[in-house]
């Protein structure tokens, strides 16, 4: 993430880096559900596949995006962003929907690529979503702004990555942390889907927890 500057408005090619890092991360996240379903494992061998599976496909992604647009495919990494003085207002005004549109985007291809309708209704009630994403979100986005903030950018792939297999492991909420990730999430009913009326409660928890650590973040790693 670049510091702020006039001379630097948003770019096309940023807006597009978000759109498509979302996208693809939906389409793992979705895709390796739905795959690790198919193999017949027991349930718990499923999850470990699945967030392995996650967590690698992500950091691939930062690793891939973080140069052109700070790879956040984020809306709640986005704002604190903002807060923090790293991004300007103007990238959070143009991030915030592509990568909202295309986690839409992401769940479709996912559900055509298994055979199912390109829109469907998650109804997969999640329990300790408030709790869960809310400590998922917090690790998260402590994560990310304690290297920012610090100029060790190069360690964000394998932060990000470590941490997101980590915390679906850890929570109850399986650790969506992520605003557009848990739209799209409730656009199709499978392994990964999430109920519509589940929704309020994951964004309330990851709200809270971006709120506390981007607070943190400013406290500790304080700049001149």
């Amino acid at each position: 993430m670049d510091k702020p500057t006039e001379a630097t408005p948003t770019s096309f090619r940023e807006v597009l880096a978000e759109f498509v890092g979302t996208a693809m991360l939906l389409v793992l996240i979705v895709g390796s559900g739905r795959q690790v379903e198919a193999f017949g494992l027991d349930p718990s061998a499923q999850f470990l596949a699945h967030s392995v599976s996650v967590g690698l496909g992500l950091a691939v992604l930062v690793a891939i995006f973080l140069g052109v647009s700070g790879a956040q495919f984020n809306p709640a990494v986005t704002l604190v962003a903002w807060w923090t003085r790293e991004i300007t207002l103007d990238r959070v005004v143009a991030f915030i929907p592509a990568q909202l549109a295309g986690a839409v985007v992401g769940v479709g291809l996912a559900n055509v690529m298994f055979g199912d309708a390109i829109v469907e209704v998650g109804s997969n009630a999640r329990e300790g979503a408030f709790v869960g994403e809310a400590v998922a979100t917090f690790l998260l986005v402590l994560a990310i702004f304690a290297l920012v903030r610090q100029g060790r950018q190069q360690w964000l792939p394998a932060a990000v990555g470590g941490i997101v297999a980590a915390v679906m492991i850890a929570t109850a909420s399986t650790a969506f942390a992520n605003p557009a990730v848990t739209v799209g999430r409730v656009l199709t009913d499978s392994y990964t889907g999430i109920a519509p009326s589940a929704v309020p409660e994951f964004l309330a928890g990851q709200a809270i927890g971006a709120l506390v650590a981007g607070g943190l973040a400013l406290l500790i790693w304080k700049r001149d």
